[in-house]
């Protein structure tokens, strides 16, 4: 009911990371990335709707992880000159599980 018409009709699985309330920006509604074979989402709530941005994952460029003492700011740039999708706050573990899916998900569209 509530889902978009896109994300009905897409039933590939698809991993969500939230970042930790205890940083910056994430205390009342913290970022979530998305990551499915087609695309990377950034998905930040609100008090009334959210705010979406995404890269398909043929035009993700690189992804850089810088980390902290307990967390990680992850950021995924595109070829296609648009800002990157930046968000903090992530355990370092999800950092990497991160990027080894953007890298898996590209691998395999090379195939």
């Amino acid at each position: 009911m509530g889902l978009s018409p896109d994300l009905q009709m897409d039933s590939s699985p698809s991993e969500s990371f939230s970042a930790s309330r205890w940083t910056h920006g994430n205390f009342l509604f913290p970022t979530r990335l998305v990551v499915s074979p087609q695309r990377v989402t950034r998905v930040k709530s609100r008090l009334f709707g959210s705010n979406e941005e995404s890269i398909a994952m043929s035009k993700v460029a690189s992804v850089h992880i810088s980390t902290g003492v307990f967390w990680s700011e992850i950021r995924i740039e595109s070829s296609g000159g648009t800002d990157p999708i930046t968000s903090q706050g992530h355990r370092k573990a999800d950092a990497r599980r991160i990027r080894d899916l953007i890298e898996t998900y590209q691998a395999q569209s090379r195939v």
